[in-house]
């Protein structure tokens, strides 16, 4: 974590972001009684993308209602409020989806706050901000922000997938996109529950280099009924790339949705 908070550091640097002691932070929200929140993920939200749970509790004495919800993060784009029908009792737990905001890597994520409508037993409607326990979106700030540090050392694109018998195959692409000249090593491509997929690893961007290219091959893992329902993210590949020699950094393999549709073509040859 403490690599990524760097590389989100360098982010900034390179684009020009003030210091984080030059900007605004966020107010710390004070303690709502009777409501606790934090943030949690689940393989479902990640499936959806640019999602999470605000997980609320009523810990007081009386019910209420939340017909609306929002992230505050200092670390995010802010986002309308998205709106819900959760009714809580005392001692009820309730998960509120909710969006969070382009990624931005000059503020941390934390102090982080759920912006809530609630609407008691009277009819009374009150606009609260709760103090979100918020481990989660630093951890996926922090992803975020070393995985885009990278990548503007060196954009990544998968190219040219077709059918190829019981397989797809296709290239990855790494082209350097700015004047660091550090290699960049793809170390690891990472198959998931639906497809196994096969490449050449690992292979270097060399300095002095501006493209690299490795072929790729997709074949089905599994074809059973239980793993083709169940699987949340079919289409998801972690690849690993290393920028001279810092830390493995995973992002996600660009698959567009030509690129999806061929994969799962390959659903109906193979399986």
């Amino acid at each position: 974590m403490v690599l990524a908070v760097l590389l989100c550091a360098a982010c900034s640097d390179a684009a020009g972001t003030p210091p984080a002691a030059t900007r605004p932070t966020m107010p710390s929200a004070a303690d709502v009684p009777g409501i606790e929140a934090e943030v949690r993920q689940w393989r479902t939200d990640e499936a959806v993308g640019g999602q999470v749970q605000v997980t609320v509790t009523d810990t007081g004495e009386e019910p209420f209602t939340v017909t609306s919800v929002a992230l505050e993060s200092p670390g995010f784009a802010p986002l309308p409020d998205r709106p819900v029908d959760a009714a809580f009792a005392p001692g009820r737990t309730i998960d509120v989806p909710a969006q969070y905001g382009e990624v931005d890597c000059g503020q941390e994520a934390e102090p982080a706050a759920a912006r809530l409508t609630v609407v008691r037993p009277d009819g009374r409607t009150e606009r609260l901000r709760v103090p979100l326990s918020a481990e989660v979106l630093t951890r996926i700030h922090g992803e975020e922000c070393a995985a885009r540090t990278v990548l503007a050392v060196a954009g990544v694109d998968v190219v040219g997938l077709a059918p190829d018998g019981d397989a797809v195959t296709g290239t990855l692409t790494l082209t350097r996109t700015g004047d660091d000249d550090r290699p960049v090593t793809v170390t690891r491509l990472q198959g998931n529950v639906h497809y196994s997929v096969a490449a050449d690893l690992p292979r270097t961007l060399r300095a002095g280099e501006s493209t690299l290219e490795i072929g790729l091959r997709f074949t089905m893992a599994r074809c059973d009924p239980h793993a083709l329902a169940e699987a949340k993210q079919p289409y998801l590949f972690l690849l690993g790339l290393q920028v001279g020699g810092d830390e493995e950094v995973p992002v996600d393999l660009p698959l567009d949705q030509t690129d999806r549709d061929q994969l799962a073509a390959l659903v109906d040859r193979g399986c």
